[in-house]
């Protein structure tokens, strides 16, 4: 051999590669060659301390914490079952609610259009008082 200090053995026990671009596991600071360096291919005893997963409910999006041990599953089916806060009503709110006056017209918008003539609540297409007719006031207007 000619570099006999090169590359470092991969800490399994059922491998030891000689590997020349060794990886350093993150969690219990052991050397794996590329196909032991995940956390499950060497069994790592320590990779609770970055193997972190916190999930999240499907109801409400909150996040539901997990301690050491518990199954995340459970824990999310405990959460929907007792202290979830989602709450069916408020997504059948709806967001297009403030419909246009102008007879005919059927558009709604999800802010209020109001004219300042005749305090009406109109749609984009018909915010202008010459647009839906206004008798609010008795000056002329012009679309300009």
């Amino acid at each position: 051999m000619e570099l006999p200090g090169l590359g470092q053995r991969c800490a399994e026990r059922t491998c030891r590669r000689l590997d020349f671009l060794p990886l350093k596991c993150d969690a219990c600071e052991e050397v794996f060659c590329k196909d032991h360096i995940r956390y499950d291919d060497h069994k790592c005893s320590s990779a609770y301390k970055k193997n972190v997963q916190v999930p999240v409910c499907p109801l409400c999006n909150t996040p539901i914490p997990v301690q050491k041990g518990e199954i995340p599953d459970v824990v999310v089916g405990a959460h929907m079952d007792k202290d979830c806060k989602y709450n069916p009503a408020q997504q059948k709110q709806r967001i297009f609610t403030n419909k246009c006056l102008k007879p005919g017209c059927k558009r709604k918008e999800m802010m209020k259009v109001v004219c300042e003539q005749c305090g009406g609540n109109f749609c984009i297409k018909h915010r202008h008082p010459l647009d839906h007719d206004c008798k609010g006031s008795s000056r002329p207007t012009s679309k300009a």
